[in-house]
């Protein structure tokens, strides 16, 4: 019984839509809208909160940064302090190499802005990073099409270089880089790698479509690693089962007494880790998803009181019909449910065709900026729930009151 009259509840609300298309478009269009609004923001936030978690995730959880700036705000150190400090530099990278029992493998890398000429080809201010043999080790990455450097490569300080997938691109147009010489902040260099592209939204470090990677012994004739503002940096990686915290002790523990300073001194350098970032962005996103909680409900708000309106206008219409099926022995539920089935369903349908708008913003945003953005089946779900919840809350005051409505004055209102 109960199911056959919800069938009849939405068979009425089916031809109540169908009838009045004006009044159907104006209600979808509130509901449409403030789902488009919030699910919009959800998704950007997806979309930026993975690209933000598999970027930190390159960083890997068992590596430390030591670097000159620290990656989280410390209230204890001014910023002009920091700009004092040393750079990291190959003294650190040795002390820590020669004396860690605690890591496995150690990375000493800079890098620098410098023109690359290919040709006639010019690709200026790219970011040249240098580093020792072990980066391979320390830092995820992929090697689309040729190969890393040989160790005896990296020690003699070969010119050779692996080029970003984006410089190849600028560099190289649709031909193969590898084999190719190219000039290096006017050093002729051999491609002798192209990286895989990563594709944009990463922030844990420059990435490495724009990045041109050559050794370290064959950058020190192009690049002062004495110079105060050279961003240089150790890359330590922890023995397995070696805790993360152990490690930034031991690193903190050397590097202080390579570089002899007293107990009572600040260490003038920071050492940083990936978890610094995950705790900070974490922050972040929670304002931001308060944010599109708030912009998006004020937008469903709205959705709902035109849902609202739109029923008790409808109540109206059909007062002379809700009479006539309380006289033929219709119950009060039965109403009820007709009118919130109808409003329900409005609602819903309004949603999922804010999600479609979505979907169709998200392609038409992948394809122009070649971003990996995608509507997730929860925020698809999230948006049916919420639209499905306006719809019965909206709908039961102009219900409720044609559940409650007097058969014969009902039948007698059209007269």
């Amino acid at each position: 019984m109960f199911f056959r009259l919800l069938k009849e509840g939405f068979i009425f609300a089916i031809n109540s839509v169908i009838v009045n298309k004006l009044r159907t478009f104006l209600s979808l269009l509130g509901i449409t809208i403030g789902i488009f609004c919030i699910i919009s923001v959800f998704t950007v936030l997806d979309w930026m909160e993975k690209s933000i978690k598999d970027s930190i995730s390159t960083l890997g959880d068992n590596v430390i940064y030591v670097q000159k700036r620290p990656w989280s705000f410390d209230r204890n150190l001014a910023w002009w302090d920091i700009m004092k400090w040393p750079p990291i530099s190959n003294d650190d990278y040795q002390a820590v190499l020669n004396r860690s029992t605690k890591t496995s493998f150690v990375c000493f890398s800079a890098l620098q802005s410098e023109q690359i000429k290919y040709k006639k080809n010019l690709a200026n201010d790219v970011t040249i990073w240098a580093a020792t043999n072990e980066f391979e080790n320390v830092r995820s990455f992929e090697i689309e099409n040729g190969r890393y450097f040989s160790p005896e490569e990296s020690a003699s300080g070969k010119n050779v270089a692996i080029v970003g997938a984006v410089i190849g691109e600028r560099l190289f147009e649709k031909s193969d880089p590898v084999g190719k010489q190219i000039t290096v902040a006017g050093k002729r260099t051999n491609v002798i790698g192209v990286f895989k592209k990563e594709g944009k939204g990463g922030i844990s470090d420059n990435g490495m479509d724009e990045i041109t990677l050559v050794p370290m012994n064959f950058a020190k004739t192009f690049m002062n690693l004495r110079n105060n503002f050279l961003e240089a940096n150790l890359i330590i990686k922890a023995k397995d089962g070696v805790p993360i915290q152990e490690l930034s002790e031991e690193a903190t523990m050397i590097l202080r007494a390579a570089r002899r300073l007293h107990p009572n001194e600040t260490s003038n350098f920071s050492v940083n880790r990936a978890s610094m970032l995950s705790q900070g962005f974490e922050a972040v996103f929670a304002g931001i998803n308060i944010g599109g909680w708030v912009i998006g409900g004020f937008s469903i708000l709205v959705g709902g009181f035109g849902i609202a309106n739109i029923m008790f206008v409808s109540v109206r219409e059909r007062t002379n019909i809700i009479g006539i099926q309380k006289a033929l022995g219709a119950k009060r539920f039965f109403i009820l449910q007709q009118f919130l089935v109808e409003s329900m369903l409005l609602s819903v349908i309004g949603g999922l065709l804010g999600v479609f708008m979505i979907f169709i913003a998200t392609l038409v945003i992948n394809y122009l900026y070649d971003l990996n953005m995608y509507l997730t089946v929860g925020n698809v779900i999230l948006a049916v729930f919420i639209s499905g919840l306006i719809g019965i809350v909206a709908g039961y005051a102009p219900a409720n009151t044609a559940a409650k409505m007097n058969p014969v004055e009902a039948i007698g209102f059209s007269f």
